[in-house]
């Protein structure tokens, strides 16, 4: 029984340590720019959900484009999460912590953007690992100027 305890032990501690490193890389990704489908694979299940303050998403697809899309509106990003706290249950997991997101701007002035909030992440057990199956962020404040979001082309009236 006392072996069986500790494998129980054993795993959730090499569970919670391989989604700790899975979400650090993830925001250490965002910092690097570059996203195409292998980074999405890395990190999210085809039917993952994203809720962010500007929108939200629904499949890896979808959230490859919005994330490219988004982080383009930035010459450089660094992106920290503290506070993490993870709980494991089977396959299944979940991360709560706070993220704090410091953005330059694109369009040449150099002004900084600041956005601070509570994030929330569902992690699925996969064959390739952790993976993200849902985010939410929440913003709690802001400082600086936001960037300024593309408008949306006006659509032709339907025939």
């Amino acid at each position: 029984m006392e072996n069986e305890a500790i494998e129980r032990r054993l795993r959730n501690l090499t569970d919670r340590a391989d989604i700790s490193d899975l979400m650090s890389r993830y925001l250490h990704s965002l910092d690097e720019g570059v996203f195409d489908e292998d980074w999405a694979r890395a990190f999210h299940t085809e039917d993952v959900t994203a809720e962010w303050p500007i929108g939200s998403v629904h499949g890896r697809e979808a959230l490859l484009e919005h994330v490219r899309g988004g982080m383009a509106l930035f010459d450089r990003t660094v992106h920290m999460c503290t506070d993490a706290v993870i709980e494991v249950d089977g396959d299944q997991a979940t991360v709560r912590g706070n993220q704090l997101s410091t953005h330059v701007l694109a369009d040449g002035s150099g002004s900084l953007f600041i956005s601070a909030g509570q994030v929330s992440t569902e992690l699925v057990r996969t064959a390739e690992g952790w993976r993200i199956s849902a985010t939410s962020l929440r913003v709690v404040w802001t400082q600086g100027t936001p960037p300024r979001l593309p408008t949306e082309p006006a659509r032709k009236p339907a025939l």
